[in-house]
């Protein structure tokens, strides 16, 4: 139910023009002090999820290993996506209250 919620949340940002996705897209917006949080799929490689912790690290955005490849491009109306970021903050927030709510949904924090 939760695993839902964090998901509408990220298509609600979508359907407002607020989300970027794709990982070329994602690391500007992050670099560009516009992204105010960002998911990788839980099943994106290594080297993917390596490049997202040291960028979201240094730029203390809060990070978050969130649903499948299909989850994520669901929700932001494509086929699939392993990144995608919001750039609004009060859904960035929402979104963070659900996933802190239980700890127990399929996703795991890294930087806050």
């Amino acid at each position: 139910m939760q695993r839902n919620k964090v998901l509408s949340y990220l298509g609600l940002a979508t359907r407002a023009g607020r989300v970027v996705s794709g990982e070329f897209c994602v690391e500007k917006s992050v670099r560009q002090h516009r992204a105010k949080l960002v998911f990788v799929s839980e099943d994106a490689s290594e080297t993917s999820k390596k490049n997202f912790r040291n960028i979201c690290t240094y730029y203390k955005v809060p990070l978050y290993f969130f649903g499948s490849r299909e989850e994520l491009g669901a929700a932001c109306g494509k086929e699939t996506r392993v990144s995608a970021a919001i750039e609004d903050e009060g859904l960035a927030k929402a979104a963070i209250r659900k996933l802190e709510q239980e700890s127990g949904i399929g996703g795991s924090k890294y930087v806050e």
